[in-house]
């Protein structure tokens, strides 16, 4: 197979080539999220600003900078294919007709504050809880399922993301200390809503994704824990491992109360786009929109918890895997929008700004991903500050840009602020997101928030 992408320096870029990736995220830059072709030096220039390398893709490449691109990689292919095998093949975007997805921005009401919410959002959140505990109880000892009760807290929790994404998203982002074994479960659903209210699904699909979303690992109670555990399955094990989506079914298709609509996407969330997956190998339009959206979801959750860590992950590492898979195990379209609907730096992340200072991500700008409301937590110097300080990059941006358009400063005399990178949660140990989460989302106002978060940023003395 000829190789489809080519890593290529700034420097050596031409017009004429289709860039595909970059070296680091395209959320951090103002390129196009789903790449672009070079048409004049300008494009070039802005490149070398932020990246030291591109990803080309070969294909897409026109003139005559694409017909050597293909010469060369064929060439290379052929190396390469003579070569013996030291690891598994690169997976590759494939060609798939598929409609794109029907997206509906203005579905919903803009959201209300995660304050205004947050009461509502952690009661149900606990009544999330006991409902997968009973459906667990109930499994064991092979009784009914609840699902009535278990549809009613869907339902609310539906209403919930609809009225505001953020206060259910600080739940499904912060990492308890009394975690549960079906907490993954939980958190996708979280996940599958938020997404689905960002694309405009319609209410009742948005109740059967967030259902199917809950219940889809059910069967895995039946799958040995040894196998459930291994880090790396052996092929036996691995065919042992998926029977459970079967297993999951199988127990849902017993309940009449259940939607056939919710059995499918729990049958197809593990099928993938280029018809990789299992269990009967669908792929592109095969697979219904809903069974796409959960195993985004899934794969998302997955990588931000990966099984057995201590902390989770940054998000921008689990998006990265994400995008990499675009049109291999995801439809690119879903990818997009999934990445969209979260942003780069959902509730919960610690970031470090571009001033040197370490901040939480409390509130989402809905259409400023990149400048969200932030609670500022150590200077500079990674020192806790004497008072934790509430900022809304978006409005300090707005009133800056303002000062510059009125000719009164110049872009480097405001000083934007930005965020520099996402940070793993376990990097500042001092800083608690726990904590930061309650004070802001359940005390009337900032300043009540400050002398418990202060209590745990600050050393014993």
């Amino acid at each position: 197979m000829a190789i489809e992408q080519a890593k290529v320096f700034v420097e050596d870029l031409q017009r004429g080539m289709f860039v595909s990736r970059l070296d680091r995220p395209w959320t951090r830059t103002p390129f196009a999220l789903q790449g672009f072709y070079i048409r004049d030096l300008e494009e070039i220039r802005q490149l070398q600003k932020y990246c030291r390398y591109v990803y080309v893709d070969v294909v897409k490449s026109v003139g005559d900078v694409g017909v050597r691109l293909r010469k060369i990689t064929r060439a290379v292919s052929q190396q390469e294919a003579n070569a013996p095998a030291s690891r598994q093949p690169r997976r590759v975007p494939v060609a798939i007709n598929c409609k794109p997805v029907l997206i509906s921005r203005d579905a919903y009401a803009a959201p209300e504050p995660a304050q205004k919410e947050a009461g509502k959002a952690r009661e149900l959140h606990g009544r999330i809880i006991e409902g997968m505990h009973q459906v667990m109880v109930q499994l064991r000892s092979d009784g009914p399922l609840p699902t009535g009760a278990v549809n009613q807290v869907v339902t609310q929790l539906v209403d919930s993301v609809l009225r505001s994404p953020d206060a259910f998203s600080w739940l499904a982002r912060v990492r308890e200390k009394d975690e549960h074994t079906y907490s993954h479960s939980i958190r996708a659903s979280v996940w599958a809503v938020v997404f689905g209210r960002h694309i405009g699904l319609r209410r009742q699909e948005l109740v059967q994704l967030g259902m199917a979303t809950l219940l889809k690992d059910v069967g895995k109670l039946y799958i040995a824990d040894e196998v459930l555990q291994a880090k790396v399955r052996t092929p036996r094990e691995e065919l042992e491992y998926r029977r459970f989506v079967d297993n999951s079914v199988r127990l849902l298709s017993a309940d009449p109360n259940i939607e056939q609509a919710v059995i499918n996407i729990v049958h197809c969330h593990r099928e993938q786009y280029d018809g990789s997956g299992y269990p009967r190998g669908l792929r592109g339009g095969q697979i219904p929109v809903l069974a796409r959206m959960c195993g985004i979801v899934t794969f998302y959750d997955e990588a931000t918890n990966p099984r057995g860590a201590e902390y989770p992950v940054p998000p921008s590492k689990a998006v990265a895997k994400l995008y990499d898979l675009r049109n291999c195990a995801f439809q690119e379209q879903l990818v997009v929008e999934f990445i969209q609907s979260i942003g780069l730096y959902p509730t919960g992340t610690q970031v470090e700004l571009s001033t040197g200072e370490v901040a939480v991500v409390v509130e989402q700008s809905y259409k400023r991903r990149l400048k969200p409301k932030v609670m500022v937590v150590l200077d500079k110097n990674k020192q806790p500050l004497p008072k934790p300080r509430l900022f809304d990059m978006a409005a300090d941006d707005d009133q800056k840009q303002k000062l510059v358009a009125r000719g009164k400063k110049t872009l480097q005399e405001v000083g934007l602020v930005t965020v520099a990178r996402d940070l793993d949660p376990g990097h500042y140990p001092q800083v608690d997101v726990a904590a930061i989460r309650d004070q802001y989302l359940f005390e009337n106002n900032v300043r009540g928030m400050l002398p418990g978060i202060l209590s745990r940023l600050l050393p014993n003395r």
